[in-house]
């Protein structure tokens, strides 16, 4: 897309700070870091969301997450790191562009970034999901 902001990063258009490029993605550092090293695995071709993804290039994907997960936790001496992947509006997403967030986390540092109210899985709510998703 000619006008996607993840595209022009992921291809190089813009000028980013590039830690990591294959034929397929590109990791920068977020320029705007919800921590220390804070970075964004791209693909190349664009996606708007996970659905969108074919199912090889998410592979490549989660095996790159694991790959820079790692060269981050070493590289940052972090004491833990969050790897999240937001689809749609509701679920945080603000860039309609397949992204993969990887977040260096510090001991004493701010709290984990995705969080939620913990419910409860009722009986009715089991029965009800499980026949929806036979």
């Amino acid at each position: 897309m000619s006008d996607c902001i993840f595209c022009m990063l992921a291809n190089g258009e813009i000028p980013t700070a590039t830690v990591y490029e294959d034929s397929d993605f590109r990791v920068i550092l977020d320029a705007n870091p919800a921590s220390k090293g804070h970075s964004l695995i791209l693909p190349k071709e664009h996606f708007a969301n996970i659905r969108e993804m074919p199912d090889e290039l998410l592979g490549k994907a989660a095996v790159l997450a694991k790959k820079m997960s790692v060269r981050l936790t070493e590289a940052m001496n972090c004491d833990g790191l969050n790897v999240v992947q937001n689809n749609g509006e509701a679920a945080g997403q603000t860039v309609f562009h397949f992204h993969i967030h990887l977040i260096p986390r510090y001991a004493g540092s701010a709290p984990i970034v995705a969080n939620w109210h913990q419910g409860v899985l009722t009986e009715e709510d089991k029965a009800e999901i499980l026949s929806k998703m036979g």
